[in-house]
């Protein structure tokens, strides 16, 4: 496995915010498969269960640090201790609901947290790739038909979607103040990116007010699943299709510095963006039983959203390797798995299910699956 990726990431540091989190997780995960040293810094897992504990990931990667991005001097100590080559930003206060009730929180979080890491970033000299997860909720929202492209402007009505806007103008700052490629070798050794992703789906997410962990925690217990928001429309997606096209936009930010710094939309293909009604209904086909019911009493969220990824496909031949049915399937059996006790080990179970990505994309004939 860690000959994929042009081999950018075996034997290197790599640190990686919000590795206790869904995504988080899954990315330490592969990050550790392809040869990585990794560093993880983030608060205390936020449910229970979690991908975290469950795959038992503090004893796989190099250091686990609970810290929280808002601490700015704990977050300096630690990029001077390790010293990474490569940093990945993906703690965040994630929940749309939540920051209506914890509007400061979310934003310092986002916002703040995020300039304490490029703050720190720019402070430690080992650090040559740099990038920043933001959300595909980042645009302002007018409900087009359309999906965003990554030069339309930044918005979002709610404090989440904001402070993800927000985010991204820190980083676009950043990049053009600090990080400018005219500059690169002379005053700065650094590339920088931001991305921007669907919604991800996949085994090991119990993230409060989530559409499939909430499917989940209610067929575990053989409770009626309750649908907010029936025909919203989102660019849903499997979680490994993003992290490979932030491995390899990584990897070519590495290589060839600042050439693809910018901003990048990861997300599905057209034809794999459906409503939650329609997810839902795959989800329970897949599983085999349940049952659902619908409430609207909830606070405003985007009822349409896409994401353009022609730019991700043209620039960096990167694409979705699973269609939605695929993803879906993935999901379930990481679940069924679980709950059945069924394998032994499921850390190897979720290393699987990276392989079995990974081959599908050679057989795609994407670049960033080819080996060396």
């Amino acid at each position: 496995m860690n000959e994929i990726f042009s081999n950018i990431y075996k034997d290197r540091t790599v640190l990686v915010t919000g590795h206790t989190g869904f995504s988080g997780g899954w990315l330490s995960v592969w990050l550790k498969e392809l040869g990585a040293r990794v560093i993880g810094y983030s608060l205390d897992p936020p449910t229970k269960p979690n991908l975290f504990e469950s795959i038992e990931l503090k004893n796989k990667i190099e250091s686990h640090i609970i810290a929280n991005v808002r601490d700015y001097k704990h977050l300096t100590s630690v990029f001077e201790k390790y010293e990474p080559a490569v940093v990945f930003h993906l703690a965040a206060q994630p929940l749309v609901r939540l920051s209506y009730k914890e509007p400061k929180l979310t934003y310092e979080t986002n916002v703040t947290g995020t300039v304490n890491v490029l703050e720190a970033v720019r402070k430690t000299k080992s650090v040559k790739v740099c990038l920043i997860v933001t959300s595909d909720k980042c645009y302002e929202n007018k409900e087009w038909i359309f999906g965003y492209r990554e030069i339309d402007p930044m918005g979002g009505y709610d404090p989440y979607s904001s402070s993800k806007g927000c985010a991204e103008l820190v980083t676009a700052a950043y990049r053009r103040s600090f990080f400018d490629s005219k500059e690169y070798g002379k005053t700065h050794t650094v590339a920088l990116s931001s991305v921007r992703a669907g919604n991800m789906i996949g085994g090991g997410d119990w993230g409060e007010d989530r559409i499939i962990p909430d499917c989940v925690r209610a067929l575990s217990k053989r409770k009626t699943i309750i649908i907010r928001n029936p025909t919203a429309t989102r660019p849903w997606q499997y979680v490994l299709e993003p992290l490979s096209g932030y491995l390899w936009l990584g990897a070519l930010m590495y290589r060839d510095g600042t050439k693809y710094s910018d901003a990048w939309n990861f997300g599905p293909n057209e034809s794999d963006i459906l409503t939650v009604e329609g997810l839902v209904g795959l989800l329970l086909n897949e599983w085999g039983n349940g049952e659902c019911e619908i409430r609207t009493d909830d606070p405003h969220e985007a009822h349409l959203l896409k994401l353009d990824i022609s730019k991700a496909n043209s620039t960096l031949k990167w694409k979705p390797v699973y269609n939605i049915y695929d993803a879906i399937k993935e999901t379930a059996i990481w679940y069924k798995t679980f709950y059945s006790n069924s394998v032994e080990n499921i850390y190897d179970f979720t290393v699987s299910q990276i392989a079995k990505h990974i081959k599908k994309a050679k057989t795609d004939d994407l670049l960033w699956a080819k080996e060396l």
